[in-house]
Protein backbone atom coordinates (compact mmCIF):
# COMPACT_ATOMS: atom_id res chain seq x y z
CA UNK A 1 0.00 0.00 0.00
CA UNK A 2 1.44 3.49 -0.78
CA UNK A 3 1.36 6.29 1.46
CA UNK A 4 0.73 10.08 -0.28
CA UNK A 5 -0.65 13.78 -0.10
CA UNK A 6 -3.50 15.83 -0.80
CA UNK A 7 -2.06 19.69 -0.38
CA UNK A 8 -3.42 22.90 -1.76
CA UNK A 9 0.39 24.01 -2.95
CA UNK A 10 1.92 21.88 -5.39
CA UNK A 11 5.02 20.76 -3.75
CA UNK A 12 6.49 17.23 -3.45
CA UNK A 13 7.43 15.76 -0.31
CA UNK A 14 10.09 12.52 0.64
CA UNK A 15 8.98 9.70 1.96
CA UNK A 16 5.36 10.12 0.30
CA UNK A 17 4.82 7.81 -2.67
CA UNK A 18 1.57 10.05 -4.27
CA UNK A 19 0.82 13.62 -4.17
CA UNK A 20 -2.67 15.20 -5.38
CA UNK A 21 -2.65 18.79 -5.58
CA UNK A 22 -6.49 20.92 -5.22
CA UNK A 23 -5.92 22.98 -8.70
CA UNK A 24 -9.39 23.78 -8.81
CA UNK A 25 -11.12 24.38 -5.21
CA UNK A 26 -14.70 24.71 -4.27
CA UNK A 27 -14.52 28.41 -3.69
CA UNK A 28 -13.70 28.83 -7.25
CA UNK A 29 -10.03 29.30 -7.08
CA UNK A 30 -8.01 28.03 -9.76
CA UNK A 31 -3.96 27.62 -10.24
CA UNK A 32 -1.88 26.75 -12.73
CA UNK A 33 -0.93 22.70 -13.03
CA UNK A 34 0.93 20.77 -10.52
CA UNK A 35 3.91 18.97 -12.37
CA UNK A 36 4.28 16.19 -12.04
CA UNK A 37 1.84 15.09 -10.03
CA UNK A 38 -2.34 14.27 -10.10
CA UNK A 39 -4.11 17.44 -9.97
CA UNK A 40 -7.69 17.64 -8.23
CA UNK A 41 -10.82 19.56 -9.85
CA UNK A 42 -13.79 20.82 -8.18
CA UNK A 43 -16.14 20.90 -10.64
CA UNK A 44 -19.37 21.88 -9.56
CA UNK A 45 -18.73 24.07 -6.36
CA UNK A 46 -17.87 27.08 -7.10
CA UNK A 47 -19.19 29.85 -4.53
CA UNK A 48 -17.13 32.73 -6.92
CA UNK A 49 -18.93 31.29 -10.10
CA UNK A 50 -22.37 31.38 -8.39
CA UNK A 51 -21.90 35.09 -6.70
CA UNK A 52 -21.00 36.75 -9.83
CA UNK A 53 -24.11 34.83 -11.52
CA UNK A 54 -26.58 33.59 -9.28
CA UNK A 55 -28.80 31.84 -12.05
CA UNK A 56 -26.41 28.92 -12.06
CA UNK A 57 -27.23 27.78 -9.02
CA UNK A 58 -28.74 24.82 -8.55
CA UNK A 59 -32.21 24.53 -7.58
CA UNK A 60 -34.98 22.40 -5.86
CA UNK A 61 -38.62 23.00 -4.37
CA UNK A 62 -36.93 24.27 -1.22
CA UNK A 63 -34.39 26.34 -2.66
CA UNK A 64 -31.06 26.95 -3.55
CA UNK A 65 -27.91 24.23 -3.15
CA UNK A 66 -26.07 26.82 -0.83
CA UNK A 67 -24.48 26.56 2.58
CA UNK A 68 -26.65 29.17 3.63
CA UNK A 69 -29.91 27.73 2.96
CA UNK A 70 -30.37 25.93 6.30
CA UNK A 71 -33.32 23.74 4.82
CA UNK A 72 -30.11 21.67 3.78
CA UNK A 73 -27.23 20.06 4.99
CA UNK A 74 -24.83 21.08 2.36
CA UNK A 75 -20.89 21.68 2.57
CA UNK A 76 -20.32 23.79 -0.38
CA UNK A 77 -22.65 25.85 -2.75
CA UNK A 78 -23.35 24.21 -6.02
CA UNK A 79 -23.72 24.92 -9.66
CA UNK A 80 -26.14 22.93 -11.80
CA UNK A 81 -24.75 20.25 -13.56
CA UNK A 82 -26.20 21.00 -16.76
CA UNK A 83 -25.93 24.59 -17.41
CA UNK A 84 -23.83 24.27 -20.44
CA UNK A 85 -21.73 27.78 -19.89
CA UNK A 86 -20.04 26.70 -16.70
CA UNK A 87 -19.79 23.02 -17.83
CA UNK A 88 -17.76 24.00 -21.26
CA UNK A 89 -15.54 26.11 -18.49
CA UNK A 90 -14.48 23.51 -16.08
CA UNK A 91 -14.53 21.03 -19.39
CA UNK A 92 -11.99 24.37 -20.44
CA UNK A 93 -9.96 23.76 -17.23
CA UNK A 94 -9.50 20.57 -17.34
CA UNK A 95 -8.39 20.09 -21.54
CA UNK A 96 -5.95 22.89 -20.45
CA UNK A 97 -4.34 21.24 -17.61
CA UNK A 98 -3.92 17.98 -19.19
CA UNK A 99 -1.58 19.49 -21.95
CA UNK A 100 0.44 20.21 -19.01
CA UNK A 101 3.16 17.59 -17.47
CA UNK A 102 1.01 16.01 -14.74
CA UNK A 103 0.38 12.60 -13.45
CA UNK A 104 -3.38 13.11 -14.58
CA UNK A 105 -7.11 14.43 -13.17
CA UNK A 106 -8.93 13.61 -10.76
CA UNK A 107 -12.47 15.34 -10.48
CA UNK A 108 -14.27 16.06 -7.25
CA UNK A 109 -17.54 17.30 -6.72
CA UNK A 110 -19.22 16.49 -10.16
CA UNK A 111 -22.69 15.19 -9.09
CA UNK A 112 -25.79 17.03 -7.94
CA UNK A 113 -25.65 18.46 -5.05
CA UNK A 114 -28.62 15.91 -3.39
CA UNK A 115 -31.81 13.80 -4.31
CA UNK A 116 -34.19 17.00 -4.91
CA UNK A 117 -31.86 18.93 -7.27
CA UNK A 118 -32.05 20.26 -9.77
CA UNK A 119 -35.46 21.31 -10.83
CA UNK A 120 -34.71 24.62 -12.61
CA UNK A 121 -36.40 24.92 -16.63
CA UNK A 122 -33.42 23.55 -18.51
CA UNK A 123 -33.15 20.45 -16.17
CA UNK A 124 -36.94 19.91 -15.92
CA UNK A 125 -37.20 19.81 -19.29
CA UNK A 126 -34.17 17.85 -20.34
CA UNK A 127 -35.26 14.77 -17.68
CA UNK A 128 -39.16 15.07 -19.45
CA UNK A 129 -37.49 14.74 -22.61
CA UNK A 130 -35.39 11.76 -21.60
CA UNK A 131 -38.25 9.22 -20.91
CA UNK A 132 -35.90 8.16 -18.04
CA UNK A 133 -36.74 7.88 -14.48
CA UNK A 134 -35.36 11.09 -12.70
CA UNK A 135 -32.57 8.77 -10.48
CA UNK A 136 -31.76 7.40 -14.23
CA UNK A 137 -31.72 10.69 -15.81
CA UNK A 138 -29.71 12.72 -13.31
CA UNK A 139 -27.23 9.08 -13.38
CA UNK A 140 -26.99 10.13 -16.94
CA UNK A 141 -25.65 13.04 -16.46
CA UNK A 142 -23.08 12.82 -14.40
CA UNK A 143 -22.03 9.99 -16.27
CA UNK A 144 -22.20 11.55 -19.46
CA UNK A 145 -20.18 14.46 -18.10
CA UNK A 146 -17.23 12.70 -16.81
CA UNK A 147 -16.87 10.79 -20.34
CA UNK A 148 -16.13 13.99 -22.08
CA UNK A 149 -13.74 14.63 -19.40
CA UNK A 150 -11.81 11.73 -19.51
CA UNK A 151 -11.41 11.97 -23.24
CA UNK A 152 -9.21 15.29 -22.66
CA UNK A 153 -6.93 13.57 -19.94
CA UNK A 154 -4.04 11.99 -21.21
CA UNK A 155 -2.83 10.27 -18.02
CA UNK A 156 -4.48 8.50 -14.67
CA UNK A 157 -8.08 9.78 -14.60
CA UNK A 158 -9.63 8.93 -11.10
CA UNK A 159 -13.04 10.38 -9.41
CA UNK A 160 -13.53 11.42 -5.80
CA UNK A 161 -16.52 9.80 -4.10
CA UNK A 162 -19.01 11.60 -1.60
CA UNK A 163 -18.53 9.20 0.83
CA UNK A 164 -22.17 7.24 1.06
CA UNK A 165 -21.84 3.92 -0.12
CA UNK A 166 -25.59 2.72 -0.15
CA UNK A 167 -27.51 6.03 -1.41
CA UNK A 168 -24.77 7.70 -4.00
CA UNK A 169 -26.90 6.83 -7.24
CA UNK A 170 -30.07 7.89 -5.77
CA UNK A 171 -29.00 11.35 -3.90
CA UNK A 172 -26.01 12.44 -6.03
CA UNK A 173 -26.24 10.88 -9.65
CA UNK A 174 -23.25 8.44 -9.20
CA UNK A 175 -23.76 5.01 -10.85
CA UNK A 176 -20.94 3.19 -9.37
CA UNK A 177 -21.05 0.40 -12.14
CA UNK A 178 -21.26 3.00 -14.94
CA UNK A 179 -18.13 4.83 -13.49
CA UNK A 180 -16.20 1.67 -12.82
CA UNK A 181 -15.92 1.59 -16.43
CA UNK A 182 -14.34 4.76 -16.88
CA UNK A 183 -12.18 5.40 -14.01
CA UNK A 184 -8.44 3.85 -13.09
CA UNK A 185 -9.20 4.23 -9.19
CA UNK A 186 -11.52 5.42 -6.91
CA UNK A 187 -10.69 8.30 -4.39
CA UNK A 188 -12.76 8.22 -0.98
CA UNK A 189 -12.05 11.03 1.60
CA UNK A 190 -13.44 10.38 4.72
CA UNK A 191 -12.24 13.68 6.43
CA UNK A 192 -12.92 14.31 10.46
CA UNK A 193 -11.29 16.69 12.59
CA UNK A 194 -9.82 14.00 14.13
CA UNK A 195 -9.98 9.85 14.53
CA UNK A 196 -9.72 9.70 18.13
CA UNK A 197 -12.98 7.63 17.03
CA UNK A 198 -12.09 5.81 14.21
CA UNK A 199 -14.36 2.49 13.80
CA UNK A 200 -16.28 4.25 10.93
CA UNK A 201 -13.14 4.52 9.07
CA UNK A 202 -12.43 1.20 8.49
CA UNK A 203 -16.56 0.69 8.23
CA UNK A 204 -16.76 2.56 5.19
CA UNK A 205 -13.55 1.69 3.77
CA UNK A 206 -14.39 -2.08 3.89
CA UNK A 207 -17.86 -1.15 2.22
CA UNK A 208 -16.35 0.98 -0.48
CA UNK A 209 -13.88 -1.58 -1.66
CA UNK A 210 -16.62 -4.33 -1.97
CA UNK A 211 -18.71 -1.81 -3.75
CA UNK A 212 -16.05 -0.26 -6.35
CA UNK A 213 -14.81 -2.40 -9.15
CA UNK A 214 -11.71 -0.54 -8.92
CA UNK A 215 -8.83 0.11 -7.12
CA UNK A 216 -9.37 2.31 -3.84
CA UNK A 217 -7.92 4.85 -2.02
CA UNK A 218 -8.91 6.35 0.92
CA UNK A 219 -8.33 10.19 2.15
CA UNK A 220 -7.79 10.47 6.06
CA UNK A 221 -7.41 14.53 7.18
CA UNK A 222 -3.88 14.75 8.44
CA UNK A 223 -4.25 18.82 9.17
CA UNK A 224 -4.28 18.21 13.47
CA UNK A 225 -1.29 19.41 15.30
CA UNK A 226 -1.46 17.60 18.48
CA UNK A 227 0.34 14.70 19.50
CA UNK A 228 -2.70 13.45 20.34
CA UNK A 229 -4.39 13.72 17.24
CA UNK A 230 -1.65 12.77 15.24
CA UNK A 231 -1.47 9.17 16.95
CA UNK A 232 -4.84 8.80 16.27
CA UNK A 233 -4.13 9.55 12.33
CA UNK A 234 -1.83 7.43 12.15
CA UNK A 235 -2.99 4.36 14.12
CA UNK A 236 -6.00 4.71 11.78
CA UNK A 237 -4.02 4.46 8.67
CA UNK A 238 -2.69 1.18 10.32
CA UNK A 239 -6.15 -0.42 10.62
CA UNK A 240 -7.25 0.58 7.21
CA UNK A 241 -3.68 -0.56 5.96
CA UNK A 242 -5.01 -4.28 6.66
CA UNK A 243 -7.89 -3.78 3.88
CA UNK A 244 -6.95 -4.02 -0.06
CA UNK A 245 -6.45 -0.42 -0.75
CA UNK A 246 -4.38 0.73 -3.49
CA UNK A 247 -3.13 3.48 -1.47
CA UNK A 248 -3.81 6.46 1.94
CA UNK A 249 -3.56 9.52 0.97
CA UNK A 250 -3.40 12.31 3.99
CA UNK A 251 -4.90 15.81 3.46
CA UNK A 252 -2.44 18.50 4.87
CA UNK A 253 -1.90 22.25 5.25
CA UNK A 254 1.53 21.95 3.52
CA UNK A 255 4.80 20.16 3.54
CA UNK A 256 6.51 21.18 6.91
CA UNK A 257 2.92 19.43 8.05
CA UNK A 258 3.02 15.96 6.05
CA UNK A 259 7.03 16.39 7.77
CA UNK A 260 5.92 15.99 11.46
CA UNK A 261 3.00 13.45 11.04
CA UNK A 262 6.22 11.35 9.37
CA UNK A 263 8.78 12.72 12.36
CA UNK A 264 5.91 11.94 14.80
CA UNK A 265 5.45 8.40 13.62
CA UNK A 266 9.49 7.82 13.57
CA UNK A 267 10.63 8.80 16.92
CA UNK A 268 7.75 7.75 19.45
CA UNK A 269 8.82 4.25 20.41
CA UNK A 270 5.32 3.81 21.90
CA UNK A 271 3.75 4.04 18.58
CA UNK A 272 6.06 1.55 16.76
CA UNK A 273 5.73 -0.97 19.33
CA UNK A 274 2.33 -0.41 18.85
CA UNK A 275 2.68 -1.17 14.91
CA UNK A 276 5.17 -4.29 16.12
CA UNK A 277 2.92 -5.77 18.66
CA UNK A 278 -0.25 -5.93 16.69
CA UNK A 279 1.78 -6.69 13.11
CA UNK A 280 0.50 -3.74 11.03
CA UNK A 281 2.97 -5.47 8.83
CA UNK A 282 2.26 -2.58 5.58
CA UNK A 283 2.45 0.65 8.69
CA UNK A 284 5.68 -0.64 9.26
CA UNK A 285 7.17 -0.79 6.01
CA UNK A 286 5.51 2.87 6.08
CA UNK A 287 7.16 3.75 8.51
CA UNK A 288 10.61 2.38 7.90
CA UNK A 289 10.86 4.20 5.03
CA UNK A 290 10.22 7.46 7.03
CA UNK A 291 12.87 6.96 9.12
CA UNK A 292 15.32 6.92 6.08
CA UNK A 293 14.24 10.80 5.93
CA UNK A 294 13.01 11.56 9.05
Amino acid sequence: MKIGLVTLTPETVEGYDVHVFYSKTADGQTHPAGKYMQNDVTCFCDAKAIRDDPSIVAISKAGPAMRKNRRFNLPFDYVCPTHPTYRAQVLEYIRDLAKESIEGVTLNLYHFPDQEFCICPRCSEKWHKSGLSWSDWRAQVITDFLKEAKALVRGTFAVEMFPDPLLAKERFGIDFAAISELVDYFHVPLSSRDYLTNYWVDLLTRDFIKLLKKPVVVELSGEMQTEEKTEALLKTVAYISRHDLMAVLLLVNDSENAKQIARFAVKSGSFRDWLARYEFSEMIKIVNTWAKFY
